[in-house]
């Protein structure tokens, strides 16, 4: 007992040398370290009150506001309106599960599933090495794929500032979307809509700007992941192309990993190899390979065929 009274003492005393005298009512929190523990063992009684991870309330009140990004807020806020997206590019909004490519998304799921039992990762940039190579389709269907599993909440940002395309693949407004909150206009919910499917959330674009760059470097991206990011079981990225402009090894700062789009017998190796260079290995999740002409089919050109990092490894 004289641990825990110690403990308690000393984070009111850190209390009172950082912020004052606690306010009568105001919870104070003692940190794991300070009741020697490790910081996976959380109290089970802090976790069921509501108490942020690793503190254990000193008192019985409880803050009176609720979390401005609870899943409430969101769907009270997020507007859902009628997209129309393109069935022929949008392979899961058709209700057809065996169309064309369908079975390719479910493989490069899954994969994504085995790397996050090895590694944290939530948060996906998808990029290629130039233009119109496929990473916009990826992005958006590899996104429906997932919230196609029971309870899988998915947020598709379109952080393509240069040449958006996911708002007119699924057939909704562009903005206010990214632009608008990093430049301090909107805030993280305002910028959110959803449509017909369950559980998809789309942040797009926002309004055409002059100077990206700059733009995407100023930060607040990386506060906008921290904010949602409980919200959602996957945040999935569009970036724009890795080699011919720096905004997507910026934009990667704010990711857990990054999905290299490759289009077959189009992109040229040399392409390939420095939009490559432009990530850390540890940071490149696996590769797509799109257009795969195997079969004389109209559909052919969507098929795809994922490589998750160490198979690519074991055949390089």
């Amino acid at each position: 007992m004289s641990r825990i009274h110690e403990a308690l003492k000393k984070a009111e005393q850190e209390r009172a040398a950082t912020q004052g005298s606690a306010a009568p009512g105001q919870p104070v929190y003692a940190q794991p370290a300070d009741l020697g523990m490790t910081a996976m063992e959380e109290s089970p009684i802090a976790v069921a009150a509501g108490v942020p991870s690793g503190g254990v309330p000193l008192t019985s009140a409880m803050p009176s506001f609720a979390s401005p990004f609870s899943l409430d807020a969101l769907l009270a806020r997020c507007p859902q309106l009628q997209w129309k997206p393109d069935e022929k590019t949008m392979l899961f909004f058709n209700g057809d599960d065996t169309a064309r490519g369908t079975e390719e998304f479910r493989t490069l799921r899954s994969r994504l599933y085995h790397a996050r039992e090895k590694a944290p990762l939530k948060k996906i940039l998808v990029t290629s090495a130039l233009p119109k190579e496929g990473k916009s389709f990826t992005a958006s269907n590899l996104a429906q794929v997932i919230v196609k599993q029971h309870g899988r909440r998915v947020l598709l940002i379109d952080a393509d500032l240069r040449g958006p395309r996911l708002h007119i693949m699924l057939g909704t407004t562009s903005s206010p979307g990214l632009s608008d909150y990093l430049q301090g206009s909107s805030d993280e919910l305002s910028i959110m809509q959803r449509g017909p499917m369950e559980n998809l959330f789309l942040i797009p674009s926002g309004q055409q700007i002059s100077d990206p760059s700059e733009l995407v470097a100023n930060g607040r991206l990386k506060l906008l992941m921290q904010r949602v990011e409980s919200l959602f079981d996957w945040i999935i990225v569009d970036s724009p192309p890795a080699v011919p402009v720096s905004d997507a090894s910026v934009l990667a700062k704010a990711c857990d990993g990054v999905l290299m789009v490759v289009r077959s017998n189009s992109t040229p190796v040399d392409m390939a190899r420095r939009a490559r260079e432009e990530f850390s290995e540890q940071m490149l999740v696996g590769f797509v390979l799109n257009g795969t002409d195997f079969e004389s089919s109209t559909y052919s050109r969507y098929y795809y065929d994922a490589y998750v990092k160490n198979a690519t490894e074991s055949k390089s």
